[in-house]
């Protein structure tokens, strides 16, 4: 890495660290019914570095970030490492590096429409019956779910200059995702997840609600609030306008 990447990283860790632990402590909302996984807009700081820079400081970043937030809030180490170290990791690396490529985005598109349906299916067939959600906080969800596919929609056919970037957000954000909804209820059957006495295992409806959560209460702010600040960084400093590759 040369040294303005290491510096970037530096800084996308400590603000990400930072405001995550000031976002808490204003709004400590976790997933209904389960808590744990939080609700998190800092999402934003490590996406917009991480298409500003590349995927090493967006996934670096993002995991020394989330780990030392976690420590303040949680302060359980092995849960962090588990779950929020290889998912903000593995999420923002995608952003970055997929921010930087030239995608074709029509069989992109029809792919998170697909992934949308089952997500939507997810929430209505297996979370509202079994109890880990209201019927109303399951619509909710619905609708931002496909809200969000709307937008998505809207920009990738009004303007290819962002393509690139939400697609990365979707990808990376659905991988990270993902990988909370498997690794909290794995880390779940050896150790007493916080907030908890007893060591209670969670079930497999308990992570994809995890996966639910992740996804419907992040992708807004990364897919809304990216392109107005990367637009803003790329007027104040030229230099940074991704030079995109095949």
């Amino acid at each position: 890495m040369k040294a303005l990447d290491i510096a970037a990283t530096a800084v996308n860790a400590g603000l990400y660290a930072v405001l995550g632990v000031i976002f808490y402590y204003i709004f400590p909302l976790t997933a209904p019914g389960i808590g744990t996984v939080r609700f998190w807009p800092p999402v934003i700081v490590p996406a917009v570095l991480a298409a500003l820079f590349g995927p090493w400081v967006g996934g670096v970043g993002a995991m020394l970030g989330i780990f030392v937030s976690d420590m303040f809030i949680h302060g359980n180490p092995i849960l962090s490492l588990m779950a929020g170290v290889t998912s903000n990791f593995a999420g923002f690396f995608l952003v970055g590096y997929l921010s930087k490529k030239t995608i074709d985005w029509k069989m992109p598109m029809v792919a998170f429409g697909v992934i949308n349906v089952l997500l939507i299916a997810v929430t209505e067939m297996v979370l509202v019956p079994g109890g880990l959600l209201s019927t109303v906080e399951g619509l909710v969800f619905s609708v931002v779910i496909v809200a969000t596919y709307v937008i998505l929609i809207f920009i990738a056919v009004s303007s290819g200059k962002w393509r690139s970037y939400e697609m990365g957000c979707m990808v990376g954000l659905l991988v990270g995702a993902a990988i909370i909804g498997l690794m909290v209820p794995v880390f779940s059957l050896f150790f007493i997840v916080p907030g908890q006495t007893l060591l209670a295992p969670l079930s497999v409806s308990a992570g994809l609600w995890y996966l639910v959560w992740t996804f419907s209460t992040e992708i807004p702010f990364m897919i809304i609030l990216g392109p107005p600040i990367l637009e803003a960084c790329y007027k104040a400093f030229p230099s940074l306008k991704p030079s995109r590759k095949e």
